[in-house]
């Protein structure tokens, strides 16, 4: 019987402006349950984070950043620091989402560095891996996913990968409407539980915490959050609404 205690978390990607995220964490602060049954994640806009901290102080949602740059500081325009992330209020930060990957060039070695420097920053990444629709069909899945696991979390100490999250995210699942099947997700979820207990030990494995994402919703969440070895949900244009979020929250434990 797993320990785990499952994680929601919304990716609001490029969505609402500050009223929109106010009311919405205001609703989700009033409903969400204890951290000991779900913890839930929201992770508005950069624009939207202090906002977001500031409804959400008190209650048991906790705030991600999307995004973040792996320097303390510097020259570098546009980017946000783990240590600014920090700073607002943040506790956890979404890296390598496949938009990242695909849209803006993000390497392997840029995700493990990003994680390497949240770690250092007592931030908690939530890593996202997944394979595209031409790799599926090539039946390439798992070797896609575990390489991009392994070279996320490449030289981590144990104690280090007790606080990350990894989300499995099939891109061809990802705001189509295609959803992989129970099945299919925990077979990937497994593979990747099978790699950390390999490489880092049964203790990790069991330990680490694997969410799914890709469309998921409330009249799919149940089915998919039943599965052993999915331990919650990363989800997108479902949160974006108290009303199909909660229900994803509510099918997790």
């Amino acid at each position: 019987m797993t320990t785990r205690v499952p994680m929601v978390a919304g990716n609001w990607k490029l969505n609402h402006t500050l009223a929109d995220a106010k009311q919405l964490v205001s609703t989700l602060a009033a409903e969400a349950p204890d951290r000991s049954q779900c913890e839930v994640v929201v992770a508005p806009p950069a624009t939207a984070l202090k906002t977001v901290v500031d409804t959400a102080l008190g209650s048991a949602v906790a705030v991600a950043a999307q995004n973040v740059y792996h320097e303390k500081s510097g020259a570098f325009t546009g980017e946000n620091s783990p240590a600014l992330i920090r700073d607002v209020g943040c506790s956890h930060c979404i890296v390598g989402h496949s938009e990242r990957r695909q849209l803006f060039s993000e390497t392997d070695a840029a995700v493990h560095q990003k994680v390497v420097s949240l770690l250092e920053h007592q931030l908690i990444p939530i890593v996202c891996v997944g394979e595209t629709l031409a790799q599926r069909d090539e039946g390439t899945t798992v070797s896609v996913v575990l390489g991009q696991t392994e070279a996320a979390l490449k030289g981590l100490s144990d104690d280090q990968l007790a606080d990350v999250v990894i989300a499995y995210e099939p891109v061809w699942a990802i705001g189509t409407g295609r959803t992989a099947s129970p099945q299919d997700a925990q077979d990937v979820h497994a593979a990747i539980r099978g790699f950390l207990s390999k490489d880092f030990g049964a203790s990790v494995a069991e330990s680490t915490r694997i969410l799914y994402g890709g469309s998921v919703k409330p009249n799919n969440a149940k089915e998919l959050l039943a599965e052993p070895d999915i331990d919650g949900a990363l989800v997108g244009g479902a949160s974006l609404k108290s009303e199909s979020f909660l229900p994803i929250v509510q099918a997790a434990f």
